[in-house]
């Protein structure tokens, strides 16, 4: 395909989606637009299973919407975005590549690296819009300064408000362009055919806001119940893009409901973890607060217990139901209930003190919706190192939350096969049950209250 002076080049990055997406307006406001996805060998490399199967379902459903409207559908290109952005800008004789800000550290950089190159062909990459309702370094307190606590960064982010959605745009075959040289779009694996896109997030989000006793109405009563079922499954299409929040929260504000109101708190949630990573990169790897580096924990290689501990967490065996129950999901979906999250990382940092990074990197590799910023502050959260983090002396008693979040055991026995016939009485506690734990299923590999204390000493120890 020769040049074409008024084609301007849409990067998409995470937003799988056509509607409410202020890059690919501004892509299609320079003229056709050609939709490029780089299969980045870093971001590959460093991609879980669940999300590399993820990503190549949402490249296959944007690809779909994309050749509905008669185009020529996604341009995939594999290599450093730093060497094909350009080359394909070259090729179609693009002045812009349009992309939504990146706010990770990684993304930063790499951005970074292509603006440059373009710049040094006389093209420009436009940065417009972002994956979040406010994009992180936008709200500072009143001294001038990030927030380091969430409550009043909660109030500014509500004070400040958020814009409407963006406006719709064309679908017709005079709007797009290909690339001559793009390679054919990676295979899907059977179960997510469907499942990933645009189009199926507004169809499960709707249903969800339509629903009478599960949806948007119970969810201040239901949301830490993991046998109800009851959250919004937001997570995954916030991820990548699929639904933005703006879209989410402009519903949400027509519900004006209580359970409307708790949900957007989460969407701003969202947003302070993405302004703390923003202003705090080091927090991939390395605690917030610092003088949590010097806790002790645990090493795999140095103590044999710790290395089968993390194994035993990682299978869903460690004798304590909700954990293994919480495990087991992650593994069968790629998805957890975001209590048992907090849960099963407090397991692992306080009854089995191991080094949250570990339980972080777990995570990474199987959600679909991992995120850096969502999992690595939020798994510091429990770990009691972060910003606006739970004290470490909050220690999740296993089975009190089973107790009190799953007292029929509808989620445990959904993903604990083993348990299924264990009588409510003895659910949480089987090896009480007068013939002991079922076959097959472990006895406790640890004992909680004996495995707090110890963690409470780890702590003081740090204070001394």
């Amino acid at each position: 395909m020769g040049s074409t002076a008024d084609t301007a080049i849409w990067w998409v990055r995470r937003d799988f989606r056509l509607a409410d997406n202020p890059a690919l307006r501004a892509a299609l406001d320079d003229g056709a637009a050609l939709p490029l996805f780089v299969l980045d060998p870093a971001l590959l490399r460093g991609a879980g299973t669940a999300r590399r199967a993820w990503l190549h379902a949402a490249l296959h459903a944007l690809d779909t919407d994309l050749r509905r409207g008669g185009g020529p559908g996604l341009s995939v290109l594999r290599g450093k975005p730093e060497n094909v952005v350009p080359r394909v800008a070259k090729e179609v004789g693009a002045a812009r590549v349009h992309a939504a800000a990146d706010f990770g550290p990684y993304g930063r950089r790499r951005d970074q690296r292509v603006a440059t190159a373009l710049g040094e062909a006389g093209r420009e990459l436009v940065r417009t819009g972002s994956p979040y309702a406010v994009a992180p370094g936008t709200l500072v307190n009143k001294s001038g300064t990030p927030f380091q606590v969430f409550t009043p960064f909660h109030r500014t982010w509500l004070d400040h408000g958020v814009h409407d959605p963006a406006s719709a745009v064309r679908v017709s075959s005079a709007d797009w362009r290909a690339s001559e040289d793009r390679v054919d779009l990676p295979p899907v694996d059977d179960e997510l055919i469907g499942l990933a896109g645009e189009a199926k997030a507004r169809e499960q989000w709707r249903a969800w806001l339509a629903r009478d006793a599960e949806g948007v109405a119970a969810y201040p009563k239901l949301h830490d119940v993991p046998g109800a079922d009851a959250t919004s499954h937001l997570s995954i299409a916030l991820r990548w893009g699929h639904l933005h929040p703006r879209t989410v929260l402009k519903d949400l504000a027509e519900q004006r409901s209580d359970g409307a109101r708790a949900l957007a708190r989460q969407i701003a949630w969202r947003d302070f973890f993405a302004d703390v990573l923003w202003h705090k990169p080091y927090a991939t790897t390395e605690p917030v607060r610092p003088e949590y580096s010097k806790m002790t924990v645990d090493e795999l290689d140095k103590t044999e217990a710790a290395a089968a501990h993390l194994l035993a967490w990682q299978d869903g065996r460690t004798g304590y139901p909700l954990v293994d129950a919480g495990m087991r999901q992650l593994r069968a979906e790629g998805w957890m209930h975001n209590r048992v999250r907090m849960v099963v990382a407090s397991f692992l940092i306080k009854d089995l003190h191991i080094g949250w990074w570990h339980g972080a990197d777990w995570f990474m590799e199987h959600l679909r919706d991992g995120d850096i910023a969502q999992n690595q502050l939020n798994w510091q959260w429990v770990a009691g190192c972060g910003t606006d983090a739970a004290p470490y002396f909050r220690i999740f008693n296993p089975l009190s939350q089973g107790e009190k979040f799953d007292g029929d055991g509808r989620y445990i026995r959904r993903y604990v096969a083993e348990l299924a016939d264990v009588p409510e009485k003895h659910l949480h506690r089987p090896w009480e049950a007068p013939d002991g734990v079922p076959a097959g299923y472990p006895e406790p590999i640890v004992d909680h209250a004996t495995e707090r204390q110890e963690a409470l000493d780890r702590f003081a120890a740090i204070k001394e």
